[in-house]
């Protein structure tokens, strides 16, 4: 059991148990619903069967809240005597994938 989610302009390809990082995320009680579900698959005994992507919703919830390590960006133009650095951190959130829900059934993480 898998589904696609979009968030943060990215796509991630997520199963129940999964731990990712994804772009940061405003959150409230420290669970968040992914709405945007572009694609679900229900494993049957003959393969795998693809879910309406508009009827399925993920749960996770917050393990942790960070930045990313340092990025330089480095700008030179040769014989102009021009150089500038720049350094970037980028926010993230970790979330954990705790249910995937489509057409009434729910797949949880085996423990």
């Amino acid at each position: 059991m898998y589904a696609v989610i979009r968030t943060g302009g990215k796509q991630y390809r997520v199963a129940p148990g999964d731990v990712l990082r994804v772009e940061k995320l405003p959150q409230e009680d420290g669970s968040i619903e992914f709405t945007e579900v572009l694609a679900a698959s229900i494993d049957s005994e003959n393969g795998t069967n693809l879910a309406k992507p508009g009827s399925a919703k993920v749960l996770a919830s917050v393990v942790d809240e960070g930045r990313a390590k340092k990025i330089l960006v480095f700008h030179f133009k040769r014989k102009k005597q021009y150089k500038k650095l720049q350094g970037h951190r980028q926010s993230y959130t970790q979330v954990r994938i705790n249910e995937i829900q489509v057409d009434g059934q729910s797949f949880t993480a085996a423990s």
